[in-house]
């Protein structure tokens, strides 16, 4: 079953890390990530830019609108994720525990499905 590790940052979680700290905390979740990609879990990886740098669109009435970043509304952003290929939801948690990022931000586990609901 295919599972979305979100990884969920405080805004100006980045700002705060010397250059130094920010390659070691990279590093380590390179580490990580080639871990995964060794056991066949890994489907697909990245880290994100800040929102700074984002673009929100919405289409409503056929007409878009579009919000420069940062989003002053949210307290976190999504900093990067894990797309992984896991057999249940326990084996996703158990990686997402694993997850240096846990250490220093929220790690939140989502099933891939539909946007709707079923009965």
């Amino acid at each position: 079953m295919p599972y979305m590790l979100l990884i969920m940052e405080r805004r100006e979680q980045r700002r705060s890390r010397s250059p130094e700290e920010g390659r070691a905390v990279y590093d380590r979740m390179l580490r990580f990530t080639d871990d995964l990609q060794a056991r066949g879990l890994l489907l697909a990886s990245q880290s994100l830019r800040s929102d700074r740098e984002g673009v929100r669109v919405e289409v409503r009435g056929g007409k878009p609108t579009l919000l420069d970043g940062p989003f002053s509304e949210s307290k976190e952003m999504v900093g990067g994720f894990f797309y992984l290929d896991c057999q249940t939801k326990a084996e996703a948690v158990a990686i997402a525990e694993a997850c240096p990022a846990a250490e220093w931000s929220t790690v939140e586990v989502r099933e891939v499905g539909p946007c709707y609901e079923d009965e």
